[in-house]
């Protein structure tokens, strides 16, 4: 495994963690986005693990704005990591795109896409103002989500933690997946509950694997 840096369009260096060994098929990972991609980092990983155990170089490179990033996630937007991914398949010179949940909304379409249970951005959206009404209320406050998503179509949100501008926001309620001819597969196909439904960020070794051998059956 590696860790490095790579040069984002928007001028800054990000960090990068793959498994290069210059080997003909080299899968660019589209993480889950949010609050989902931290609880799945550690699935991400081990999909990643598996894949470069069959021969496979694999790269999952931070989005501006996110994790080590010197970038404000504010001033981020979808049409700017849709950029960061472009520029980052170009850079590692990937042959294909895994993209987990909301990543396939800003993953490369220019490239044979592998989408794992990927998810529109208006669901996204629901999920993080369904929790921010919730814990408004656990402590003591009132707010709708309605209210909540016109106040961030003007001024932005934080949400589940994250800091969302305007433009994100607006920009995930119309996102459409890139794609559609992308190969699919669905939370059923590999069995178990989506770990991204789980309170806190977990791990299953088996649904690792059965990942892992779907994706290294479509790339046969």
């Amino acid at each position: 495994m590696l860790t490095g840096l790579w040069p984002s369009p928007s001028g800054s260096d990000e960090y990068v963690l793959g498994f290069d060994a210059g080997r003909a098929r080299r899968i660019l990972v589209a993480r889950g986005l949010f609050d989902e991609g931290n609880k799945l980092r550690h699935f991400t990983v081990e999909v990643m693990r598996r894949l470069d155990a069959a021969g496979i170089d694999c790269f999952l490179p931070d989005l501006p704005g996110t994790n080590e990033s010197l970038l404000p996630l504010a001033d981020q937007t979808l049409d700017s990591w849709r950029k960061a991914m472009q520029a980052a398949a170009t850079h590692f010179r990937a042959t294909h795109i895994l993209a987990i949940r909301g990543g396939a909304l800003i993953a490369p379409a220019d490239l044979p896409n592998i989408h794992y249970a990927p998810a529109s951005g208006a669901s996204l959206l629901r999920s993080m103002l369904r929790a921010q009404v919730i814990a408004a209320r656990e402590a003591g406050q009132s707010e709708t989500r309605e209210d909540l998503f016109e106040r961030g179509r003007i001024e932005g949100l934080r949400l589940a933690g994250y800091k969302l501008g305007p433009e994100m926001i607006a920009g995930l309620e119309q996102a459409q997946l890139l794609d559609r001819q992308a190969i699919e597969i669905a939370q059923g196909d590999i069995g178990g509950g989506g770990l991204w439904l789980r309170a806190e960020p977990g791990h299953d070794a088996e649904q690792a694997d059965r990942l892992a051998n779907r994706i290294l059956g479509h790339l046969q």
